[in-house]
This record gives C-alpha cells, sequence and structure tokens, in this order.
C-alpha cells in the first residue's frame, strides 16, 4: 500500500508562525494545477505495483482550489494509479473557505474526509496567529462540515503565549461538543526568520514556555484519553475507526509519493524533495523535468527513522525487528541507551517493544534524537 499528498502551495495571508512553502499570490492559480496533474502523470512508474490507499491534499491552504480542480486532480491520480477500493481522501480546508454551498459541493465528490484548521476558537489567538478566520468561522464550519461527513479532523495548537490552561481547556471541551473524531494538536514552535519570530525579537509577543506547553499537553491528553480518544501519534489523538490512514502510513515507513513544490516523497531506500520555488516547479515540470532532489537512505538512516517515526507512536519500536532488519551492533546500541530512560520512567518496555510513557510523549523527539546511532554506514 503507498499514499500520494499533493502539496497546494497558496494561502489568503501568512500565518505569522508558518514556514512551509506557500505563496499568497493565486494569479498562477491554475498554471500550478494543470503542473500539478501533469507531475502526477510524469512520476507513475515510480508506484507502479503499488496500490494507492490514501490521497492527502495538503499545502498551504488547499481549500483555495475549487471544488472542480481538486476533482480533476483525484481523476488524474484514478487514470494513471492502481487505487483502493475506498481509499482515504482527505482536504486540508481552512474554516473561512468552508461555506455551506462549498462543503455541500465537496460532499458530492470523492473528497471523504476534511481537516479543518481550526488552531483556536479564541478571537485572540487567531490573530495573534495571523489566521484568515475568525472565532465565529470556526465553530459555524465545523457544524456545517458535521452535516454532510463523519470523518473530521481539526487541527488546534497549545503553548500560545497568553494562553492559559483554563482557555486551552476550554478549546479542547469546544471540540468535544462538536463530537468531533479526530484531533491533530501541535505545540506552537518558534521557526527562524518567520513574523512570530520577528515578534519575539522585538518584544512585541512574549516568547513560547516549554513548561506551560508540557501542561497544555497534559491536560490535552486527560482530556481526550478519559472520552475514549487514543494517542496513536504524539500530536495526533483519533477514535477507535478515525485513525489518519494517511498519516500512520507516513509513521509506518511506507512508500508515498509527494506531488507539488517542496512536497517530499519516500520509496523505503530514497527520499526526495521537490524545489521549494513555484515559478522553478511549473517551469520545470512545462519542460517534462522533475524538479526534485534526491537522497539514498543508509543503513543507519532508516534505523534513525525508525527510531524517531516508532517512538512518536502507540506502535513503538521493536528491538527484535531492529535485530533483523539493521543488526545485533544496532540492537545493542538501542538496548545500552534507552537504559538512562527506562529508568527515569520517559520509555517502558512491552515485550520486546520500546514505547514513551506519557511522560516521555511531550520530550519524545529529544529522547529519539539520543537514540540516533551515527556513521556506521
Amino acid at each position: 500500500m503507498s499514499s500520494i499528498y499533493i502539496h497546494i502551495p497558496f494561502c489568503k495571508q501568512a500565518c505569522h508562525y508558518c514556514d512551509f512553502h506557500f505563496s499568497t499570490s493565486l494569479g498562477k492559480r491554475e498554471t500550478m494545477v494543470q503542473a500539478l496533474r501533469k507531475e502526477i502523470v510524469l512520476r507513475k512508474d515510480e508506484l507502479r505495483g503499488e496500490v494507492v490507499e490514501t490521497i492527502y491534499f495538503g499545502g498551504g491552504t488547499p481549500s483555495v482550489l475549487e471544488v472542480a480542480e481538486v476533482n480533476q486532480l483525484i481523476d488524474t491520480v484514478y487514470a494513471n494509479y492502481e487505487v483502493v477500493r475506498h481509499p482515504e481522501i482527505t482536504l486540508e480546508a481552512n474554516p473561512d473557505d468552508l461555506s455551506p454551498n462549498r462543503i455541500l459541493e465537496l460532499s458530492k465528490g470523492p473528497i471523504n474526509r476534511l481537516s479543518i484548521g481550526v488552531q483556536s476558537f479564541f478571537g485572540e489567538d487567531l490573530k495573534l496567529m495571523n489566521r484568515a478566520h475568525n472565532a465565529l468561522e470556526a465553530r459555524q464550519s465545523i457544524k456545517a462540515a458535521s452535516r454532510y461527513f463523519q470523518n473530521i479532523s481539526i487541527d488546534l495548537i497549545y503553548g500560545i503565549p497568553g494562553m492559559t490552561n483554563t482557555r486551552w481547556l476550554q478549546n479542547i471541551e469546544t471540540a468535544l461538543a462538536f463530537n468531533i473524531p479526530h484531533i491533530s494538536s501541535y505545540a506552537l514552535t518558534v521557526e527562524p526568520k518567520t513574523a512570530l519570530a520577528h515578534f519575539i525579537e522585538q518584544g512585541v509577543v512574549q516568547n513560547v514556555d516549554d513548561e506551560v506547553a508540557q501542561e497544555h499537553f497534559s491536560i490535552l491528553w486527560d482530556t481526550l484519553t478519559d472520552v475514549g480518544y487514543s494517542c496513536y501519534e504524539i500530536s495526533n489523538f483519533g477514535k477507535p475507526g478515525y485513525f489518519s490512514r494517511n498519516n500512520t502510513a507516513y509513521w509506518q515507513q511506507k512508500k508515498y509519493l509527494g506531488i507539488g513544490p517542496s512536497a517530499h516523497s519516500y520509496d523505503g531506500n530514497r527520499r526526495g524533495w521537490n524545489v521549494r520555488s513555484n515559478p522553478k516547479y511549473i517551469r520545470a515540470i512545462a519542460e517534462g523535468e522533475l524538479p526534485m532532489e534526491v537522497e539514498v537512505l543508509s543503513k543507519t538512516d532508516k534505523y534513525n527513522e525508525y527510531v524517531m517515526t516508532g517512538l512518536r507512536t502507540i506502535w513503538g519500536v521493536s528491538l527484535e525487528k531492529i535485530g533483523v532488519s539493521f543488526g545485533e551492533v544496532y540492537k545493542r546500541h538501542i538496548g545500552e541507551r534507552a537504559k538512562k530512560y527506562l529508568e527515569a520512567h520517559l520509555l517502558y518496555l512491552d515485550g520486546d517493544i520500546l514505547l514513551a510513557t506519557r511522560k516521555g510523549k511531550f520530550l519524545v523527539d529529544g529522547i529519539a534524537s539520543d537514540l540516533f546511532m551515527v556513521n556506521l554506514s
């Protein structure tokens, strides 16, 4: 099984915290859609013999596209790849794009999952982040989407400067009131060269506080797991049957094809990434070229990625698999390096499966990096 990710590199406006690739100029939208369609065709042999299980529209803001343009892209996938009978087809959307008419139109096509970029139900948070929607639109979009879509996810951000524990809990409880089956939640991070980084440097906005973010994560975990959600990946909580099939494929190292400028791909042995420029991407595709750089992964690279992705999930890291797939040297290495985290109750063993404890979840990226192997292959 494999996945196709389609990057839509347009947004109405730039969020202050975002460092993803996008343009706020929509003038080349139609040209970009045709380039995306052509790349889908150009790369069809890369998944020959594979069955596509998920199609995911990310960005940027995919909901700036016309519904007909989204459907054209999906039709191009179906015309060139083998797709399972009931694929998961997700569209990331901003609340201000989800009018009742737009939702109805989407529901009549192949999209069967919406991922709504709410981020917060409070106006002051949305203004700080420079989101294009307001708190009322956030609520209205979910209410309208719920009439036509069962499989809905929303994004929420915690650790926002000035966000109290009470306000964060209210955000979560608002989401629960809508009976949303999947919630993706991330700590606000300060990326270099973003507006948020500039505002913090200038003292206009207070810096992000890791201790506050850790408190917010604990509140998130307690509140959602108490009502039947599973934290199946550190930033993702789902009810049974509603885990993201697309993201799960990434974490389980399945093949995926990344279409569009800045999109990444993985085939089990290599990683590739497209040029991070709309004009360069469009120009290359028009000439029948793939504007992609490729890195061949060493055994050590694959081991490190398995540790990083595995520890973030409920499936953990299998020591037996490490021994079989990478060798006893790697198995001994992770066993030795993990001891201090086991003793500190940040990791635990379930049989031969190494997993992060609740306390360890929030620190898991740092823990994983300490378990990495360096320069063995």
